[in-house]
């Protein structure tokens, strides 16, 4: 799409709960999306109720990083959870 983006590998540079605060703050989708309801989140008993608040997103998400839903696409306005793909096209289009 021609577009310049930096890209955060986020098992290796993970997001600090300042940078899960801000990106919260622009998320167009309920902020609980952010968190992926995978065999970690069952491995660690989580259930939705421990992801109600911002503060328990950002918890978990500063704790348990492979929770980090992805793509999360972050421009100065905006953010959004690339999922499905098409919504990416949307954002830029």
């Amino acid at each position: 799409m021609g577009i310049d983006a930096e890209v955060v590998l986020y098992m290796k540079t993970p997001p600090d709960a300042e940078t899960l605060r801000e990106i919260i703050a622009r998320l167009e989708d309920p902020p609980t999306d952010l968190v992926r309801r995978d065999s970690t989140w069952k491995k660690l008993g989580l259930t939705d109720d421990d992801v109600a608040t911002t503060d328990q997103i950002v918890d978990v998400l500063v704790a348990h990083k492979s929770l980090l839903q992805r793509p999360v696409i972050v421009t100065a306005q905006r953010a959004i959870i690339g999922r499905p793909k098409q919504r990416i096209i949307d954002l830029f289009s």
